[in-house]
């Protein structure tokens, strides 16, 4: 429907973020034009004829087919609805019955969509449902019983376009949040399970396709414009909104899901394991950091035993939820949460405890994350259940070695400390101490291999209660493995660093190691969460008093900023389809010039976006240490200028 729409004048002006809040002070410059019309019942001083007039109003509007003050009114509405939800005045005069009215008008009179300023009307209707529902059941009541669902479905199908579909979304997910009002939404279960999944999972590229990767402002449709930027700023104010709105529609079909999760409704549906890769891949990014997407839907399948066994049978999302819970995302606990479930499970325990384990023995020093206090001993709880029997179910040596260095760091060592006397643990500091000057000494010397050695007998030396010695000395051992190119090992350390700051993952320096290492092994949201937190401390730094963001971090958060951006796959597939229809082409006729120009162009750009994915860094803070051998066999893989290019550096 959107090319029908392109055409579209200019929007003459609507509301914008008035200063008050009252449509009575909104409108008062308003010229009637008509004999009743809803301004000059706004201004009408006696309450009781006021009320009476507005019930009128919201009955009668729909059912004049023309009047263009009607898009003026529901943008009042919509601005209305959001700064005061609470307010049971419209939603006792019928307002509802308005909205879903007017949306039935749009969907099924094209010819009266299309004329006027109409196009917006379906769009506010359906925005003021879902900000009045937002907190009050019992509005929510009488947005079901003014029958809003049927109309608001049809938007969800699709009937106009993905800007209506968004605010659809959010109104049935709050309509479904309710208990009073879930059955009534649980009516559509099966068909509004299917859209939300997929709308979960296309949105992106839709947005990308129809709106952010149409280059040609004039092409776009122009409803879709004003109401994203409300007719100020340009193409950059419109692709930033569109990246917010898009994230949105995403996280609001996830919560419409979540409904439906919370109760063991669809998980069937829900559970299918195409679905449930694309979702722990779903994240609201940093234009909707305050949502948790798609883990906060994993999290609410991991309290159900069906949602238990499937998460476990996908290695793809074990391993993001592994991501997710060694990094300093907002939403790390969840990660911890749901690894945690699934190993607490006897059903699931062993499908997931050789990939789990391998990342949570890095948190079992954590003491607590925001106020899940002694967390670390929970963890060491989950990976060390039934330890003894349970070597004999775990095949992969690694991982019993791991939970063997487990159990005698956090059982046997701590049982040894436990009865140590002060003087004893004083001479034990002395002589951590000790060792990591000599460490010291041979990392600046170069030997870094030895240097590695020493921190490692530091750390064996210094007690566990001396938490901030052992966070500096996994801090120096992790940019040892940094400088040694051993991404793995770095994130190791620098975790177990982070782990013992206090509070938990605040230790600067080892946030930059642990930014570098994700970005060597291609991992660019967890990069961007620690480079962001790294820059936040350092610019609240005693020691940078300007306030300035290291040239170094601001480098890689432009890098990273890029590799995470919302529309880069929906990018990559675009790219991908027109080289597709490109090389299609060539069998009919030979490619000018300008196309071909245009091909090498595209190439170019998913040779970045290749060279990003896997993991290869652009920024090299530390000398780059290459043994002889892999020397020789740079230079034969490279051309003369090249190797020319890379002594240089």
């Amino acid at each position: 429907m959107d090319s029908s729409l392109k055409k579209k004048g200019k929007m003459t002006p609507i509301f914008t973020a008035p200063k008050t809040s009252g449509l009575d002070d909104m409108v008062m410059e308003q010229t009637c034009t008509e004999t009743c019309c809803f301004f000059c019942i706004m201004k009408e001083p006696d309450p009781s004829l006021r009320r009476a007039g507005i019930a009128s109003c919201f009955k009668e509007m729909p059912l004049i087919k023309d009047d263009q003050q009607h898009v003026l009114v529901l943008s009042g509405l919509w601005n209305i609805a959001m700064t005061q939800p609470d307010d049971p005045e419209f939603p006792s005069l019928g307002i509802f019955d308005c909205m879903a009215s007017f949306i039935e008008k749009g969907i099924n009179d094209r010819s009266w969509l299309l004329r006027d300023q109409n196009i917006y009307i379906p769009y506010y209707a359906a925005h003021v449902i879902g900000s009045y529902t937002m907190n009050k059941v019992e509005f929510a009541e009488k947005a079901v019983l003014a029958c809003v669902i049927p109309p608001l479905m049809e938007l969800l199908r699709g009937k106009i376009s993905w800007v209506e579909q968004r605010v659809a979304v959010r109104a049935l997910g709050h309509l479904a949040s309710y208990e009073r009002t879930f059955e009534a939404v649980a009516a559509y279960e099966e068909e509004v399970v299917r859209l939300g999944l997929h709308l979960a999972s296309t949105c992106l590229d839709e947005v990308y396709v129809k709106f952010v990767g149409v280059k040609d402002k004039s092409k776009r449709p122009k409803y879709h414009c004003d109401l994203l930027t409300r007719g100020v700023g340009g193409l950059e104010m419109e692709n930033r909104k569109a990246e917010e709105w898009a994230s949105q529609l995403q996280c609001w079909s996830i919560y419409l899901l979540n409904c439906f999760a919370c109760k063991e409704r669809s998980l069937n549906l829900i559970c299918k394991q195409e679905f449930l890769t694309d979702l722990s891949g779903m994240w609201g990014g940093s234009v909707n950091h305050s949502s948790p997407a798609g883990v906060g839907l994993i999290r609410i399948l991991c309290y159900s035993k069906y949602g238990r066994k499937s998460i476990s049978e996908s290695k793809e999302v074990l391993e993001n939820l592994c991501h997710l819970s060694r990094s300093s995302d907002d939403w790390q606990y969840m990660g911890i949460d749901c690894l945690l479930l699934l190993l607490k499970d006897p059903d699931t325990r062993y499908k997931v405890i050789e990939i789990a384990t391998m990342f949570l023995i890095d948190l079992v020093e954590l003491k607590s994350l925001g106020d899940r206090l002694r967390l670390g001993e929970t963890i060491t709880k989950a990976l060390l259940l039934d330890y003894k029997q349970s070597k004999l179910r775990i095949k992969s040596s690694q991982v019993q070695k791991a939970l063997q260095e487990t159990w005698e760091l956090m059982v046997e060592r701590r049982k040894r400390e436990k009865t140590m006397s002060e003087e004893k643990v004083e001479e034990r500091r002395v002589l951590a101490n000790l060792i990591k000057q000599q460490a010291n000494h041979m990392f600046w010397l170069g030997d870094i291999e030895a240097a590695v050695k020493s921190y490692t007998e530091a750390l064996d030396a210094c007690p566990l209660k001396l938490r901030k010695e052992r966070m500096v000395l996994y801090s120096n051992r992790a940019q040892c493995y940094l400088l040694l190119r051993d991404p793995a090992a770095t994130i190791r350390d620098s975790t177990r660093a982070l782990c013992l700051s206090n509070p938990a993952n605040s230790h600067g320096k080892s946030l930059w190691r642990r930014s570098q290492a994700y970005d060597m092994k291609g991992l660019a949201k967890e990069s961007l969460m620690d480079c962001i937190i790294f820059i936040n401390g350092s610019i609240n730094s005693e020691t940078n008093k300007r306030g300035k963001i290291p040239y170094y971090a601001a480098r890689m958060i432009s890098k990273q900023m890029d590799a995470t951006w919302l529309f880069a796959n929906a990018q990559s597939k675009a790219t991908i389809s027109h080289l597709r229809k490109v090389q299609e082409s060539d069998d009919d006729y030979e490619i000018s010039s300008n196309e071909d120009q245009e091909c090498d162009e595209m190439m170019r750009m998913m040779m970045e976006k290749k060279s990003i994915a896997s993991g290869l860094s652009t920024i090299i803070e530390e000398p780059l240490i290459v043994k002889e051998r892999n020397w020789r066999e740079m230079k034969r893989a490279t051309r003369r200028n090249k190797a020319v290019v890379a002594r240089s550096m």
